[in-house]
């Protein structure tokens, strides 16, 4: 059989050379009718690219590194996972290889940056978990490294978050359409179980607090006190907040939860006491981890896949040329989704 071509694949789509190139290596460059023709035609006839020649021909290795984290409960990174994989997935279809590794902190994270750029010549790198003050951020500006960020830039300086392009999901919105689903559910008594203040992860955790605070004050609806908790993440941690705010003189009937693993921790305590979680106290996760669909377990998902593949089309425009724009590509917010189970 002969093999199939850059050629090949022209012919067959019935483009030139130059768009077929265009649609692996510069996406954005082709009108979407072109593109999903000529992506089938790759997929129809097979077409694998050279990789060694394109390496040769554009000076890249088509490497992007990301970091992994550890299991933890088994809850939360199972979650990183399924953004990963998709990445994973995104980039291979592209020609890309992910390179993955593990670190402690930023400064262990850029020394390893350093490392991989030195011994592989990396590409790129995606990164996650944003904070405020993140000197992974910074320290690949400076060197103009190409990289995209899942996670905002938080507490950043306007012009410090305008150095990079980034795809988060909006966690307002969420814990704001799980509050409004308890609200038209018939609960008037709903506590929100989140993350304490801090020096790191706070800002996501209060990006989703934001969303239930604001819907009870427009609802009219009170939070007394104990009503709004800030624990460590950790299925323990969730379990004994939960029941510090199940013994309160008037309980909560329902609790909107920061994460699965919080949210989990609470269903827990609900059925040590005897209770029914979702018909005696309904509860609310994020992230809709496996372990949710399982248990069955409400929980608002956020859009993996299609954050993953919004990286790596930002990556793309990135490195499709010589060197990096003075303005970064438009920053991307997408929208969760509740998922309604027999937890309430």
């Amino acid at each position: 059989m002969a093999r199939v071509t850059l050629e090949s694949v022209a012919r067959h789509a019935s483009v030139s050379t130059q768009t077929v190139s265009n649609v692996i290596n510069a996406p954005h460059r082709v009108r979407p009718e072109t593109l999903a023709r000529v992506q089938a035609a790759i997929k129809e006839l097979n077409y694998r690219p050279n990789q060694a020649s394109r390496t040769l021909r554009t000076r890249r290795s088509r490497l992007i590194g990301a970091r992994i984290e550890p299991v933890g409960d088994g809850v939360n990174g199972a979650v990183l996972a399924q953004f990963l994989q998709s990445l994973t997935a995104r980039t291979q279809e592209a020609g890309y290889r992910i390179v993955v590794f593990t670190a402690t902190d930023d400064d262990h994270e850029c020394s390893l940056y350093e490392q991989l750029l030195e011994d592989h010549d990396l590409d790129a790198f995606v990164l996650h978990a944003t904070h405020a003050g993140d000197r992974r951020t910074e320290w690949l500006a400076e060197r103009r490294v190409p990289f995209v960020t899942f996670g905002r830039p938080w507490g950043a300086e306007p012009e410090a978050a305008e150095r990079h392009g980034w795809v988060d999901v909006d966690g307002a919105q969420g814990t704001l359409a799980a509050t409004r689903h308890l609200i038209e559910s018939g609960h008037q008594r709903i506590a929100f179980l989140g993350w304490p203040e801090g020096p790191r992860g706070s800002e996501v955790g209060d990006d989703r607090r934001s969303g239930w605070a604001a819907l009870l004050a427009v609802s009219g609806i009170d939070a007394p006190a104990g009503y709004d908790m800030g624990v460590p993440d950790g299925l323990d941690t969730g379990r004994k907040a939960a029941a510090a705010m199940l013994d309160l003189p008037s309980p909560p009937t329902a609790i909107v939860c920061a994460s699965d693993s919080l949210a989990l921790g609470a269903w827990t305590e609900i059925t040590a006491r005897g209770l029914r979680p979702g018909a005696d106290v309904a509860v609310v996760g994020f992230d809709d981890s496996p372990t949710a669909a399982v248990v069955g377990l409400s929980s608002v998902a956020q859009p993996y896949d299609e954050a993953a593949a919004a990286c790596l089309r930002m990556l793309q425009e990135l490195l499709a040329t010589p060197k990096p724009p003075t303005v970064p590509p438009p920053p991307i917010l997408l929208p969760p989704r509740l998922v309604v189970r027999a937890s309430g």
